[in-house]
């Protein structure tokens, strides 16, 4: 059965990377002790081993290891071996750039839906749609394709942020961009806020985390949907 964690980010409130996350992660993994964790994204460039250790650090605080897959020579192998998958965030161009290239977007597809359950934050999050089309990052590389892994029927936008009144940033809006996309697109989007998670077990897909989600589907209005709701009729 599929098992899948789909998170805004990885920090919240100030905290400890995942620390939020600390007692559904427990649950979610609970068979491994091992997580193979993929860094391709490299937040601000950091490199893979650096990322590595960071977050090696947070899962220690539940008595997980992990071990990065540029430590493999064979990722595809790696992933196909691994008892639980963790994508973390940074820049999606450049995390899709290289699951292409080494071959790793199908392996992960395949593995997930055979039940090694995963956790995306960032851009972990926004390949688990139809599309990368939604990220709020720079094109600062060109994947092969903006395919991603379709695990849930619709596009994501990850730190998806409100408009703030009496602002005056002149530039586009979260809503605006995303109303951007759907000229010339018609698969949904959910703007996911800071500190919320999609979780996915099996076929059910379900809001989670404090905050509400905003919903945005084609020539429709957007609106949002409360915390515990059911997504699987957005589509």
């Amino acid at each position: 059965m599929r098992s899948i964690i789909i998170a805004s980010t990885s920090t919240v409130f100030g905290g400890a990377p995942l620390d939020y996350l600390y007692e559904k992660l427990k649950t979610h993994f609970k068979d491994t002790n091992a997580i193979l964790f993929i860094p391709y994204a490299r937040p601000g460039g950091i490199s893979h081993d650096d990322y590595t250790q960071k977050i090696q650090k947070s899962f220690k605080a539940i008595g997980k290891t992990v071990q990065g897959i540029h430590e493999f020579e064979n990722p595809t192998e790696a992933i196909q071996q691994a008892k639980g998958i963790y994508v973390g965030g940074g820049n999606t161009f450049v995390l899709v750039n290289m699951l292409y290239k080494h071959n790793c977007m199908n392996a992960i597809k395949e593995a997930i839906n055979n039940g090694t359950p995963y956790l995306g934050t960032s851009a972990g999050s926004n390949i688990c749609g139809l599309s990368m089309s939604t990220t709020n990052d720079m094109p600062i590389v060109y994947p092969s394709s903006f395919k991603t892994l379709g695990f849930v029927p619709f596009n994501i936008n990850p730190h998806y942020l409100d408009p703030v009144s009496g602002s005056k940033h002149m530039g586009e809006t979260r809503e605006t961009r995303i109303k951007e996309f759907h000229k010339f697109n018609t698969q949904p989007v959910i703007g996911l806020r800071e500190g919320s998670f999609i979780e996915v077990k099996g076929n059910d897909i379900v809001l989670k985390g404090s905050l509400r989600a905003r919903i945005f589907e084609y020539e429709k209005e957007a609106y949002e949907v409360v915390t515990n709701t059911s997504l699987n009729l957005i589509k």
